[in-house]
């Protein structure tokens, strides 16, 4: 007789875990109005047929089948079709849940090894809402586990580990943050917001986001930068003022550093590859 037992360690005290608010399975079409929107959640899009475009804010970037794109709390994003292979998606709407992202709050990774336990878990979803029986909620808060638990086994997906109170605050402001990038934002006004210390936010920040308020803010503002270095006509300074930097100086400073060329360089590379 051959026996194969394995022993689950004990947990500790309950956490807070990330929970499932919505699950929406879609079929692209051409009656589809995409718009740009937000959510006062963070959003899980796993493309489980066809392919198409995903924007958030300004980046656009192809999707297709085995991708999945994690949107956090606040990002603007929208989605679209291709012609000839209509996109499926399931988006799954998911509270408490931050990915480890760039500034831009946003991340893509196409699955790999668990695309079949993935995809198994999405389709039990899915007839589960199609069907709405008893335990239908609690069945799909315990799928969610399943993926979440598989996708943290990726070394280019990551979620915050931030303590609940913590990670609550620090989205907070970096939803904040990411409203009023323009505005003279200081530490001491985003850790007044949320009614703790400087210090306690920069550290919470740095380790729910690895940058610090400050840091993030700087690049939100290099990333509207870019737009508009190479969509409109404005002169650097009038970009730095817009942005609300406190001189042309510190801007530029600021973008050679994050992007590694100068905003007049990045306007000529781009307009030169445009043409």
């Amino acid at each position: 007789m051959s026996t194969l037992q394995y022993v689950l360690p004990q947990e500790g005290a309950a956490a807070a875990r990330p929970r499932l608010l919505y699950v929406t399975h879609a079929q692209y079409s051409e009656e589809w109005n995409s718009s740009f929107h937000t959510h006062a959640c963070a959003e899980l899009f796993f493309i489980t047929r066809g392919h198409g475009l995903f924007h958030v804010r300004e980046e656009r970037f192809p999707v297709a089948i085995n991708d999945l794109v994690a949107v956090n709390t606040g990002v603007p994003h929208t989605e679209a079709g291709a012609e000839g292979s209509p996109m499926e998606y399931v988006v799954l709407g998911v509270e408490g849940l931050e990915a480890l992202t760039g500034a831009g709050g946003w991340s893509l990774i196409h699955m790999t090894g668990e695309q079949e336990m993935i995809s198994a878990c999405l389709r039990m979803m899915t007839r589960e809402i199609r069907e709405e029986q008893a335990g239908c909620a609690q069945i799909c808060r315990n799928l969610l586990e399943v993926i979440l638990l598989r996708l943290a086994r990726r070394e280019d997906f990551a979620l915050s580990d931030a303590p609940p109170s913590s990670n609550r605050e620090c989205g907070q402001v970096r939803r904040y943050i990411d409203n009023h990038f323009k505005e003279n934002l200081t530490l001491d006004q985003l850790a007044g917001l949320v009614h703790v210390s400087k210090y306690h936010l920069s550290h919470a920040f740095q380790r729910s986001y690895g940058t610090s308020p400050i840091s993030y803010l700087i690049s939100r503002r290099i990333q509207e930068s870019r737009f508009l270095l190479t969509e409109t006509d404005h002169t650097l300074s009038q970009i730095a003022r817009i942005l609300g930097f406190s001189s042309l100086s510190y801007f530029s400073q600021s973008f050679r550093r994050l992007e590694g060329v100068s905003p007049m360089e990045y306007r000529r590379r781009h307009r030169r590859q445009g043409g």
